[in-house]
């Protein structure tokens, strides 16, 4: 989406650069010089991890003694934080709810989806590469050490064996978001390969868009990977070195970090699911297990929001540089230099304003306030090219009869370069605020897409922020191609005569109406009191003496126009 997004922001700038060449007939070009060539050539502490930070060896129960539970039973732990339900049924998780989000009907958020667990697998089953021992391994009725409901700290143990296998599973919880996991398989004697795995998306996976979103992510040091759903296959297996790795949405992730990097490997899970309003494209669901290839499997897991600060204050064992914590799994895109520290000054505003609608009216304020010497630079860019207009035109008369092959046009756009040079006009002057711009609008773009915070995060009438507003008739929108119409009726276009410059009055203001429609209300916010604080700058040096001497001169060129 990010990339369909800066390609239309391309696009529309392209046409305005190609649109006011047309009407010139011919941009000057600067004259061609020799290059040198080159040559290529809340929150856990940072060092607070569960009571696993510590992790005690794992004793297997011996091949052969017999262990397994006569019937089912569950296990609930349970903080301020979430609320899990074990069952002994395979050692695994039936319920992972987490209590500081709600789903779209105002409920606590269940991150498991039942019918899809019961098709792929719950969270915390294990993976092995014989599929029939998988099948076996979540399927066994386990010991469970402990039933009913536990308050953290706490810790689980379950306990399988029989004539050809033994398991041990332990887990361990405190006060955060972060679980210690620790898993053993034996197998006639030997150990086996068994990772835990959080195998088929989360619970707020309801819609096309939310399901698109999910990725399996990973790193070592400062490299991060990110695969996209095409690009995950299931049952590929991905070794390590890994600092972290596994399964994320839009605003979730369940993501491991094994004691032992550097025997770590990550299993990559991609099942699909009917989609109810089209069959012919069923839902792809992904799922991710890591552990050691190299006997028992222990690490810590963290299952929850991508929430920055949270993210920043779980301790991760990195080198060279890379940040020793989980913030990677917060996702900024491209344009993330521009979006991150955006996203920590709107949280640092959002802390006095209390409501993130009127943190970005604020921060959108004062970014077009800093912004606003760019444009009287582009105004008067924009003057200085009309004031030339008169010259340009008589040497492109001169050149007309040639054709646009021949070399002496190159004569004609060195003649013009050579005028703007005497005269201080930088022919892009004009568009040079709109550049400016576009990152910040593509950032707040990846920003709210990726910032936990705004999720459901109310304004006015719009009730989530990270979101399109839900109504047919959407305000924002349209009240984003109102501004843009007076904002392009007010704003003097070099070059242009008065039958272009209506024509770009239409255009522009359509084609980012268009743009705007699907997009996340914050972001729509943003771009409208940009566009609105653009008209109040406007409409005050419209009555400067640059103002006044640019209106003149169009209307005696509009004049000259009519004769």
């Amino acid at each position: 989406m990010e990339r369909r997004l800066l390609l239309v922001f391309g696009l529309t700038f392209l046409v305005i650069l190609l649109s006011q060449s047309l009407f010139k007939k011919y941009l000057p070009q600067a004259p061609s010089t020799p290059q040198p060539a080159q040559t290529q050539a809340q929150p856990a502490s940072a060092a607070n991890l569960p009571a696993a930070s510590q992790p005690q060896s794992a004793v297997p129960v011996p091949v052969g003694t017999g262990k397994q539970a006569s019937a089912e039973s569950e296990t609930v732990i349970e903080n301020d934080l979430y609320k899990i339900t074990f069952t002994n049924r395979g050692g695994q998780v039936k319920s992972w709810i987490l209590k500081k989000f709600k789903d779209d009907q105002g409920q606590p958020l269940e991150l498991v989806k039942p019918a899809v667990a019961e098709k792929f697998g719950y969270p915390l089953s294990l993976w092995t590469y014989d599929e029939t021992q998988r099948n076996k391994l979540n399927s066994a009725l386990y010991v469970a050490s402990s039933s009913g409901t536990l308050t953290v700290p706490a810790q689980i143990t379950f306990e399988y064996a029989d004539a050809d296998i033994a398991v041990h599973k332990t887990f361990r919880f405190d006060q955060t978001y972060v679980i210690a996991v620790e898993t053993s398989v034996t197998a006639k004697g030997s150990q086996v390969a068994a990772f835990p795995m959080w195998p088929a998306g989360f619970g707020d996976q309801a819609t096309p868009a939310s399901f698109a979103a999910g990725q399996i992510d990973y790193q070592y040091d400062s490299n991060i990977e990110r695969l996209a759903i095409k690009k995950v296959s299931s049952g590929s297996t991905i070794k390590g070195p890994l600092d972290w790795a596994g399964v994320v949405d839009q605003y979730f992730a369940a993501a491991f970090v094994p004691d032992d990097p550097q025997n770590a490997a990550l299993v990559t899970l991609h099942n699909t699911i009917e989609n109810p309003q089209d069959a012919k494209h069923p839902y792809s669901v992904l799922g991710a297990a890591v552990g050691s290839l190299k006997g028992p499997s222990t690490g810590h897991m963290y299952v929850g929001a991508k929430s920055l600060a949270v993210l920043e204050s779980i301790s991760v064992p990195t080198i060279n540089g890379a940040p020793r914590d989980l913030r990677g799994l917060v996702n900024f895109g491209f344009w993330q230099w521009i979006a991150r520290p955006l996203f920590l000054w709107l949280r640092w505003t959002y802390q006095y304003v209390g409501n993130w609608g009127w943190a970005i009216v604020l921060q959108t304020l004062i970014i077009n306030l800093a912004l606003l010497p760019l444009r009287i630079t582009g105004m008067k860019s924009a003057l200085k090219m009309q004031k030339i207009q008169p010259q340009m035109k008589a040497i492109q008369e001169k050149y007309k009869k040639y054709g646009m092959k021949d070399p002496r046009r190159q004569d004609m756009n060195k003649e013009i370069w050579d005028l703007q040079q005497r005269e201080g006009v930088n022919m892009w002057g004009g568009c040079l605020p709109m550049v400016i711009q576009m990152p910040f609008l593509i950032a707040y773009y990846s920003m709210l897409g990726a910032a936990i915070d705004l999720r459901q995060a109310p304004w006015l009438w719009i009730h989530d922020l990270s979101s399109p507003e839900p109504s047919t008739i959407r305000i924002l929108p349209i009240l984003i191609v109102i501004a843009m119409v007076f904002m392009q009726r007010m704003t003097p276009q070099a070059g242009m005569d008065p039958s272009q410059q209506k024509m770009m009055n239409v255009m522009m203001p359509v084609m980012f109406g268009f743009l705007s429609w699907n997009v996340a209300s914050g972001l729509g916010l943003y771009w409208l009191e940009s566009n609105l604080i653009g008209i109040v700058q406007q409409s005050i040096m419209n009555r400067t003496r640059l103002g006044r001497e640019m209106r003149e001169l169009a209307l005696k060129r509009a004049r000259k126009k009519e004769k």
